[in-house]
């Protein structure tokens, strides 16, 4: 969802600055690409590595389309539940079948 809207963003970016907007759309393109990616390697501490240094990625597009400074910080406050939450529960599972993490 979030690459969904990095995307529009970068449309509105491109068109409040028509010269400027490549840089821009070059950023985003570049994070979209990083979040699938980040996607595909959540199993491993690289994914959530990448997936983290994509949530700053976002947040910087606020350059280009002010409203990303917000959407950027609210992604990456999901970001951050979403891992500390999967981490309480991986320790509950674990805690539950016997092992210790």
């Amino acid at each position: 969802m979030e690459a969904f809207v990095i995307g529009f963003a970068m449309l509105v970016a491109k068109d409040i600055n028509s010269h400027e907007g490549f840089p821009a759309t070059l950023v985003g393109v570049i994070v979209i690409i990083g979040l699938i990616l980040a996607t595909g390697m959540l199993r491993k501490p690289a994914g959530l590595v990448l997936g983290s240094v994509m949530q700053l990625g976002a947040i910087s597009l606020g350059f280009a389309v002010t409203s990303m400074y917000f959407l950027g910080v609210l992604f990456a406050a999901l970001w951050a539940t979403a891992i500390l939450v999967g981490k309480r529960v991986e320790a509950r599972e674990a805690e539950l079948r016997g092992e210790s993490l």
